[in-house]
């Protein structure tokens, strides 16, 4: 019989709290998982336990659970998220999904219609921002060669290099209405090959050649005075059609398929399935195609128009109005997925006009944008927020170099509400500039970006604009800050707590909790002396092996003792007793707890401190001859940010044993409801013969309260 493979680690833990789908969000510190969960009720706390990669689980208030997990806590938490079940599911904060998710819910619900429609516009144009960014950056890599003098980017007669340079970035552009419509089809459950199939029978060469026959007759003709276009009109079938050209146009694509899905599935009920293959295409083309060209096309060509005249004349008769109405509008379209038809509007400008005036001042948006960013990554440096630190970075440099706003959004200013206020004074000085200064245009569709920044015109005025975008959104950000005073204090304590995690937990990762068979095993002193002790090995038990029994039925030896003395004078208790369950269960290495009765902390051993927690409440000393020993002042302790800790000394110094470390006030521990008892553990533990603590007592910090056998 085939045995069942077993369940993997990450894979046995997910299933001990409860499945993937009991999981809220999953962090990580130094040794310890940390999840969030749905109900904390149905963990199976024995099952966990029982996985060898697992040093003990520790039930925390609420829905939080821990799992200690050592020094291979994060490669244990990169295999379980990187497990199917765990798509999606969050890591310590809402995910941009979810940020998203929640932003877009605020307008759900009356026009459940309108949030279709959007979805259904964004859906369309999001999987092609990639060759979008593609071809905006060779259109920035020829302007920057313009600007040089190396190249006339806008001449007519430019060589054949040049020439397919231009093919390079304009076939993304001519060819987009095929590619939204093999999207929009995807996004409606319709085959996506028809839907570009119908598009592109609109432009092929052969419906262009009926633009240029009507040309010839210029009674077929006639020109859009504020736009500039000129359109024609054919004769087919004896009916008028008008002759646009549809390159670049995005409106028609998703009308023809919102069409296309209605006739596509009502066919699909009319055939039967083994012939749709066939007639379904073929019924849906030679309907879809003279409607399209007929009607539908016609229509997208007037509503993109439209739309584009009306903003046309906003920006002639107010450019100032326009400057700032756009960039302020930006920070509230885009999270809902609503810029789109903003996006489409530039293209059709680009397509009928020859430039853009939208893009000009949506740079503001996103610069005010960028800007907050970076005040926020300055902040997470002063701070040593390493997690904002990385998400910031990576928000910021997407922003600069690419243009794409929605790393930075999703990723904090979504989730820090004073940001938006910071980031729309931003905006408005931006669009204020631009404005002022007359408009900007551009004659490419292009993400706003630093790389970008030679495609726009007049490129100085653009340059101030952004510029004043992102100083004043930034220094607005760095002086106020983008959290709330609590929030701010919590990120402070979770940093302090997950720096002492790293210090002083990493030889943790190699300390097994002693279990009750270990505790068996270790020997009781019959002697002792300034060098060591004399002791006398227990007689092993009936159970194990002869050959065990017999070479230790006595064995004499002279072990090395060293002694950790008490950090505070107090009361000693066993680790059993303390308030902290990870310390309880010796994951970090065998101590005491002290419940103190004097506000002054001492050095247990001599050493060199090799970390001291800003907050004061944790100490890690290594002797000269390796002894690791933590000192941990209360239980929770670092959610209190410091107040009530006065630290006496640094990281890197060395001190002696009795020294002092810190003063602390009993009674404010107290009143913010923790437990002053103070730990002293040693860490390394399993790096000796025996950790034995000395409870049960009161001590002065002259006393010892752990000895170490070494050998």
């Amino acid at each position: 019989m085939t045995s069942l493979p077993t369940a993997t680690a990450p894979e046995a833990i997910v299933a001990g709290v409860g499945g993937a789908g009991n999981i809220v969000s999953l962090t990580h510190c130094a040794t310890r998982l940390r999840f969030v969960l749905v109900d904390a009720s149905v963990v199976a706390g024995k099952d966990l336990d029982a996985i060898p990669e697992v040093l003990g689980v520790v039930p925390q208030g609420g829905d939080r659970y821990q799992v200690v997990i050592g020094g291979a806590v994060e490669s244990v938490y990169t295999e379980i998220m990187a497990l199917p079940s765990m798509q999606g599911i969050g890591s310590g904060a809402l995910s941009d999904a979810a940020v998203k998710a929640a932003a877009r819910t605020k307008v759900r619900g009356r026009f459940a219609w309108l949030d279709s429609f959007f979805e259904y516009l964004s859906d369309s144009f999001r999987p092609l921002l990639g060759v979008l960014l593609g071809a905006s950056l060779i259109i920035a890599f020829a302007s920057i060669l313009d600007a040089f003098g190396v190249v006339d980017f806008r001449a007519t007669d430019k060589s054949a290099t040049w020439v397919f340079v231009d093919a390079m970035w304009r076939g993304v552009f001519y060819f987009l209405p095929i590619m939204v419509a093999y999207n929009a089809a995807k996004k409606l459950n319709v085959d996506p090959w028809l839907g570009a199939t119908v598009m592109g029978a609109v432009m092929t060469p052969n419906f262009v050649q009926l633009s240029d026959a009507a040309k010839t007759t210029s009674t077929l003709c006639a020109k859009n005075g504020t736009l500039g276009t000129t359109s024609c009109v054919a004769h087919v079938f004896g009916l008028p059609m008008q002759l646009n050209d549809y390159s670049g146009q995005v409106f028609v694509p998703l009308i023809m398929v919102a069409v296309l899905a209605v006739l596509y599935k009502r066919l699909q009920r009319i055939f039967p399935a083994n012939i749709q293959m066939v007639f379904v295409p073929f019924v849906s083309m030679i309907v879809m195609i003279p409607l399209t060209a007929f009607l539908l096309g016609p229509l997208g060509i007037w509503l993109g128009t439209g739309l584009g005249t009306g903003l046309a004349w906003l920006n002639t008769h107010s450019p100032i109005l326009f400057a700032i109405i756009i960039p302020l509008l930006y920070p509230f379209l885009v999270p809902l997925g609503l810029h789109w038809p903003l996006n489409a509007l530039m293209l059709v400008n680009i397509q009928t006009l020859g430039y853009d005036f939208i893009q000009g001042p949506m740079g503001s948006w996103n610069f005010a944008c960028f800007g907050a960013t970076a005040g926020v990554l300055f902040l997470s440096i002063r701070d040593r927020d390493v997690q904002m630190r990385q998400t910031a970075t990576g928000a910021l440099a997407a922003g600069l170099l690419g243009g794409i706003s929605e790393p930075s959004l999703y990723g904090i200013h979504l989730r820090f509400k004073r940001i938006y206020p910071r980031m729309l004074v931003g905006c408005l000085v931006g669009g204020l500039i631009t404005g002022i200064g007359g408009g900007v245009r551009t004659s490419a569709f292009a993400f706003t970006s630093l790389l970008t920044i030679p495609v726009f015109t007049p490129a100085a005025l653009y340059v101030i604009s952004i510029t004043a975008a992102f100083v004043t959104s930034m220094l607005l950000v760095v002086v106020s800050d983008y959290r709330t005073p609590e929030q701010k204090a919590q990120a402070l304590a979770d940093r302090d707590q997950a720096e002492s995690d790293l210090a002083l937990e990493t030889s943790a990762a190699h300390a097994a909790p002693v279990t009750a068979s270990v505790a068996a095993s270790v020997v009781a002193p019959v002697a002792a002396s300034a060098a060591g002790s004399v002791v006398v090995a227990a007689e092993p038990a009936a159970s194990a092996p002869a050959a065990v029994r017999a070479a230790s039925a006595v064995v004499v030896a002279v072990r090395p003792t060293t002694a950790v003395r008490a950090a505070v004078a107090g009361h000693v208790v066993t680790l059993d007793e303390v308030g902290d369950q990870v310390f309880a269960s010796r994951a970090l290495g065998e101590g005491v707890g002290i419940v103190p009765s004097d506000r002054t902390i001492h050095a247990p051993v001599s050493g060199v401190l090799v970390l001291v927690a800003s907050t004061g409440h944790a100490y890690g000393i290594r002797t000269d001859d390796g002894v690791e020993v933590l000192v941990h002042v209360g239980i929770d302790t670092v959610r209190m940010a410091g107040k009530g800790f006065d630290v006496l000394v640094a990281t890197g110094e060395r001190v002696e044993a009795g020294d002092r470390l810190a003063t602390v006030d009993l009674d404010a521990v107290r009143a913010a409801g923790y437990d002053p008892t103070t730990i002293v553990v040693v860490t390394n533990t399993k790096d000796f013969a025996a950790v034995r603590p000395l409870p049960g007592r009161d001590v002065s910090v002259a006393e010892t309260v752990i000895e170490i056998d070494k050998d």
